[in-house]
């Protein structure tokens, strides 16, 4: 079992945050106030110029890190550090692009260097990922495959053929804080699951503890984004120990620890 697949032998609370949001030594503290409070898996944002899957608030934290001139090898170079001080697994969230220029051996070696076991590619389509699945694989990176209730016909080809974890998208649109998620996920969950035992989670939109909750229950886990990068943007440099109690209340609601 991989040790994606592993955070999932409770019902795993995923959060994301930006890298580099509001600096990279912030970020670190982050990281340890995350995996300290409850976090099961942890996904981390690249800083990139157009983050087609992302609303307003992760957009911000993105521009927010540009600005500091935030590099991926900075990234890379911050996940070296951080990752011997923590158990949870980390996972990169980022763009084709990012991977393309960085180049794709280059890139996929320096996550098995620094400690990051799988990645999530938002704008790569199941039918075009296997030049980064294949390079991923062959430096232990699992790529994480994504489902949307759109998806339909094509949820038991995407399934069928997960690694890791399966990203569930709770809504259309990009990702964002929403007062009620509308998809029928608990059928897009029993779909998943005919096809695959490998575990699902849901994100896009889960933003309070009742949310996480009712989506842990439904799925494997829930996946929080905005509502935490949220949270580093009102508190910045004193945001570690407000993320971490976020996520601990995030946590504790959950019916099944």
């Amino acid at each position: 079992m991989s040790k994606i697949t592993e955070a999932f032998n409770k019902k795993a609370f995923i959060p994301f945050i930006t890298c580099g949001d509001p600096d990279l030594d912030t970020t670190k503290e982050i990281i340890k106030e995350l995996a300290a409070n409850g976090a099961d898996l942890i996904e981390l944002g690249i800083p990139f110029s157009d983050p087609t899957a992302e609303g307003p608030v992760i957009m911000e934290a993105n521009i927010r890190a540009l600005k500091n001139n935030v590099t991926t090898d900075d990234v890379f170079e911050m996940v070296a550090e951080v990752s011997p001080t923590v158990s949870t697994p980390l996972v990169f969230m980022t763009y084709a692009n990012v991977v393309y220029s960085y180049g794709i051996d280059r890139f996929f070696e320096r996550c098995q260097d620094t400690g990051i076991c799988g990645i999530i590619l938002p704008d790569v389509p199941f039918e075009e990922k296997a030049e980064f699945e294949d390079a991923a694989a062959e430096y232990g990176v699992e790529f994480i495959s994504m489902v949307a209730p759109t998806s339909e016909d094509r949820i038991d080809k995407i399934s069928a053929d997960a690694k890791g974890f399966i990203y569930i998208v709770s809504s259309l649109g990009v990702t964002g804080e929403r007062s009620k998620i509308n998809s029928n996920i608990k059928a897009v969950v029993e779909r998943v699951r005919k096809n695959t035992d490998v575990p699902c989670a849901v994100g896009f939109g889960i933003s309070t503890p009742e949310q996480a909750a009712e989506m842990a229950d439904i799925a494997d886990g829930a996946i929080v984004g905005s509502a935490i990068v949220k949270v580093v943007a009102e508190y910045g440099k004193d945001s570690p120990q407000q993320v971490g109690k976020f996520v601990k209340s995030m946590k504790e609601a959950y019916h099944v620890s």
